[in-house]
């Protein structure tokens, strides 16, 4: 029988002064091999709602195509955006519903909705809203731990952005299922939601890495 490819992961959100930050490593796993190394955890809905997925990339794929199409939807029947806990009751129901043969997944919501909005959604349908971080996937200890030591409530949007990557190296370097190339970060915030690039991550990544002046 063949494998499933799975992104046995490391993802975390984290709510900032200005918005949500959203990170991923970029590893995805095919039994005991490391099949991927540039593997895509981060998804945009709308403009101003992301996800993180953790879990079976073909189950993933297959419900973040559900929420956009639902998104698209709602709008049209509604006349306006939706919401991030729209979606999140949305997948909540989606997830409920195949409790029996349960998508192998766990997605962390982020949005803007006048204030930001963070949420984690587990298998079979349990919502749980966040109001400073949250964490998904099978290095979840170690960037929990990450958070739980230098998380600050009105951390600014470069502080939060330094902390997921933070605590993404953290899952990797102990977390055998997380690793990849690099880190991959979303910021959403009043102009939207975008991605950053490389180059961005690795500016963090080696400030970082270098001795602070006391």
């Amino acid at each position: 029988m063949e494998k499933d490819l799975k992104t046995g992961t490391t993802t975390v959100g984290l709510i900032t002064n200005a918005g949500i930050v959203l990170a991923a490593d970029m590893r995805a796993s095919m039994g005991h091999l490391a099949y991927d190394e540039e593997s895509q955890k981060l998804y945009k809905i709308t403009n101003h709602i992301a996800v993180t997925n953790a879990g079976s990339v073909g189950d993933s794929l297959a419900i973040i195509r559900f929420l956009r199409g639902h998104a698209q939807l709602y709008e049209v029947e509604r006349e306006t955006k939706i919401t991030p806990k729209a979606l999140a009751s949305y997948l909540a129901n989606v997830l409920n519903a195949n409790r029996y043969y349960p998508y192998s997944v766990q997605f962390i919501i982020g949005g803007i909705n006048k204030k930001p909005e963070l949420y984690e959604l587990t298998p079979f349908g349990g919502v749980l809203e966040r109001k400073k971080y949250a964490v998904s996937g099978s290095g979840t200890e170690l960037a929990m731990t990450t958070l739980d030591q230098n998380y600050e409530v009105g951390i600014t949007e470069e502080e939060g952005i330094a902390l997921a990557i933070k605590a993404i190296e953290a899952g990797k370097k102990r977390d055998i299922y997380s690793g990849g190339k690099s880190v991959s970060v979303l910021v959403i915030d009043a102009q939207g939601a975008r991605d950053l690039s490389e180059s961005e991550v690795s500016k963090f990544i080696e400030k970082a890495k270098t001795p602070q002046k006391s």
